[in-house]
């Protein structure tokens, strides 16, 4: 088959007519011959000057589902990029991860941050603390390259530990937290990532949006400087920020079966990716475990029968006059075959604290936190 080929195309190159080009004059002595070079060559860099930039795109980070328990993405700091996985927290406002110096098993058990490997790190030499519901940190505070899939935001501040307090810290299956809360609750005089990215011009709107899913597998998202509207059904519910500093919003009322159980003058409640559980106050969540029949068991738990759970009402949250209904296939987990716990938990401190729309919220409704309007969008999740 190569021959045949091959003298195919000398037999072509036999038949083959010469014919003599002729010059044809480029656009560019045309229009010098006529005198019109230079209104031209003017008028096309004008069009020029005023082509709109390329917009930064929406940038889209996957997170992992863990139990449930926590949604975590993966990051790198530093030159060469190092890799953390941390959770995205709408309920903190600074980023850490552990280092070298820090020899408390969590740390152990963790990849720590190495700085002599990285060329842009910048030391401070000052000293930080910070306290999360499920345990601490302490280190030091410390300047690099921060990356988000294709995202860098330069010099950005973030702590590395030199202690990590907690079991839960200890066996979590993330290295550190990246927190996505005002500037108002970060440590002072530092700029958090989000606020990094929007000052540095890398997302296109000063927006951030969240979808978590009950899927294990790397499903759920956080998405920054857009929102993808395939992830959700209906329109996106306005709720204005009450106060500036977690994402808090006024809840109107908390409902099952048309009567108020819970907040019914209005209430506090922040919306908080960080937190799995739904929490608030000790009597109005006592109030809604006794209306589900729930009861004590020995570790503090409350659980119901599973037999009862598909004939349980919906715990309804009113926010800005838009209900939220909250099935008992998401307040309530079976962990086994006969036994389902309540996804409820109390604040004990006895403090006038605001309630905690956590993950068993969030997974039903996709969240938009804008901060260009300081409000929250809400939608049901597309299933």
């Amino acid at each position: 088959m190569r021959w045949i080929g091959f003298l195919s195309l000398v037999a072509l190159s036999e038949c083959l007519v010469t014919v003599p080009l002729t010059k044809i004059k480029s656009m560019r002595e045309s229009l010098r011959e006529r005198d019109l070079l230079r209104d031209h060559l003017r008028q096309y860099a004008h069009s020029q000057a005023n082509k709109p930039l390329r917009q930064p795109r929406v940038t889209v980070q996957p997170l992992r589902n863990y139990l449930d328990m926590y949604y975590v993405g993966t990051i790198s700091i530093g030159t060469p990029p190092q890799k953390f996985k941390v959770i995205f927290d709408t309920g903190s406002a600074d980023l850490w991860v552990p280092s070298i110096y820090c020899s408390s098993p969590a740390c152990v058990t963790h990849k720590t941050f190495k700085p002599l490997r990285s060329s842009t790190f910048q030391d401070t030499n000052r000293p930080i603390r910070l306290l999360y519901g499920s345990g601490s940190m302490t280190g030091l505070l410390g300047y690099d390259d921060v990356r988000i899939r294709n995202l860098v935001c330069k010099s950005q501040a973030f702590g590395l530990s030199t202690t990590e307090s907690g079991i839960a810290l200890e066996f979590a299956a993330f290295d550190g937290i990246l927190g996505l809360a005002y500037p108002t609750i970060a440590l002072n005089d530092t700029t958090p990532v989000f606020d990094s990215l929007w000052k540095q011009g890398l997302v296109p709107e000063n927006l951030f949006a969240f979808y978590l899913s009950s899927n294990k597998r790397n499903s759920s998202v956080v998405m920054f400087g857009g929102v993808d509207h395939s992830y959700y059904r209906g329109e996106l519910q306005w709720v204005p920020v009450s106060e500036q500093e977690f994402w808090q919003v006024t809840v109107d009322s908390i409902s099952m079966n048309g009567t108020v159980v819970a907040c019914p003058d209005g209430c506090q409640a922040v919306v908080d990716t960080g937190t799995s559980l739904v929490i608030g106050p000790l009597s109005p969540v006592l109030n809604i475990l006794k209306n589900i029949n729930a009861y004590n068991t020995s570790t503090g738990e409350y659980v119901v029968s599973c037999d009862d759970v598909q004939s349980l009402p919906d715990i309804v949250f009113t926010i800005n006059n838009v209900t939220y209904p909250v099935p008992a296939s998401a307040y309530i987990r079976r962990e086994q075959t006969d036994i389902c716990f309540s996804n409820l938990d109390m604040d004990t401190s006895g403090r006038s604290r605001p309630w905690v729309l956590g993950d068993v919220f969030l997974r039903l409704y996709f969240t938009v936190f804008d901060r260009a309007n300081n409000r929250i969008g809400l939608a049901p999740v597309v299933a």
